[in-house]
């Protein structure tokens, strides 16, 4: 085992890949000589070269079009997109052609092609470097969509993302990149479904995906010192969604919270408590809460910016409330 940051155990599966793989390319802006906006391809560069390692224009629907065509043909690319926000130039590719061409071509092509982009709320980076899209990709059938909240996952989750044959949207965020977390010194894969029960409790269902799932943690250590026992589901993927894993907490637990760092609006808590009205309405001892970001663009001034999205504190009230407590 080894302590690794978000960053580096990105670059590890990266690395990994590459060297099993030489049909496994990396494309994006600044992914080569620069070694990435975060990090995450620094030194394969030099070991790769310019061919495996490609070094793209600021045009993103142009380079991922590129490279789904070229995973058309066996290539097994992996996109980097430096933010979400910029995957909106490149929506026609992914999603009328990586998401469609197995269905359309009756499974005769596949599109084995992995897009890694940041998302989330960072620091000051304003409107237009802080979008939340994960909706947007789970709309569209035929994509797959992860989202790690830490180095192991970010690690085995990429592995996995890059041998499947779909198409895989890794939902990453800007805060987590130097968060550190032990892995294993072996080769080590995640799944590419199913939601996972990372702190056991019988009170109240935490649910939250990526970043979220930190601060519904730090919420259910806070509640623990109420005599509030809160169990926390971390999504991982949102696309599918793993329903049964969460019936099972909710028929537990019998209340429910989804935090999320996105606006309310036709959102992951949305669909979250869709499925739960629909799998175990009679479960519920009281009204699901959603926290969530305010229904505004993200604002350049920090104290605004803080305002606008939700934190640990918010998690927590929102579980009080849930439980009758204010």
């Amino acid at each position: 085992m080894a302590e690794t940051a978000y960053w580096e155990a990105i670059r590890r599966a990266h690395d990994e890949e590459m060297a099993r793989d030489p049909l496994v390319i990396a494309m994006g802006e600044d992914i080569g000589v620069a070694g990435g906006t975060y990090k995450a391809t620094s030194g394969l560069y030099e070991k790769y070269g310019e061919t495996r390692i490609v070094d793209c224009p600021i045009s993103e629907n142009s380079y991922t079009g590129i490279g789904i065509g070229a995973s058309m043909t066996g290539m097994r690319p992996v996109i980097e997109i430096m933010s979400i926000n910029f995957a909106l130039l490149a929506l026609d590719t992914i999603v009328n052609a990586a998401a469609k061409i197995r269905y359309m071509s009756g499974g005769q092509i596949a599109c084995p092609i992995v897009m890694r982009t940041p998302g989330g709320t960072a620091h000051q980076l304003a409107a237009q470097h802080s979008a939340r899209l994960a909706r947007m990709f789970m709309s569209t059938s035929g994509l797959r969509v992860v989202t790690p909240r830490g180095p192991l996952d970010a690690y085995g989750m990429l592995k996995s993302a890059i041998r499947s044959n779909d198409p895989v949207i890794i939902i990453e965020h800007e805060q987590m990149y130097n968060l550190k977390e032990d892995i294993p010194d072996e080769e080590y894969f995640r799944p590419l479904e199913g939601a996972e029960v990372v702190r056991e409790g019988s009170d109240i269902t935490l649910i939250g995906y990526n970043y979220s799932v930190h601060l519904c943690l730090q919420a259910a250590e806070r509640l623990a010192k109420d005599g509030i026992s809160a169990e926390v589901v971390d999504l991982r993927s949102l696309k599918p969604i793993d329903r049964e894993t969460i019936r099972k907490s909710v028929e537990k637990t019998h209340k429910v919270l989804v935090a999320e760092e996105d606006e309310a609006p036709v959102g992951v808590g949305s669909e979250i408590i869709t499925g739960i009205m629909e799998d175990c309405f009679f479960a519920l001892d009281s009204q699901p809460v959603r926290i969530h970001a305010a229904d505004v663009p993200v604002p350049y001034n920090h104290k605004l910016e803080k305002a606008a999205i939700p934190n640990a504190d918010d998690v927590y009230h929102g579980a009080l409330k849930v439980m009758g407590k204010i």
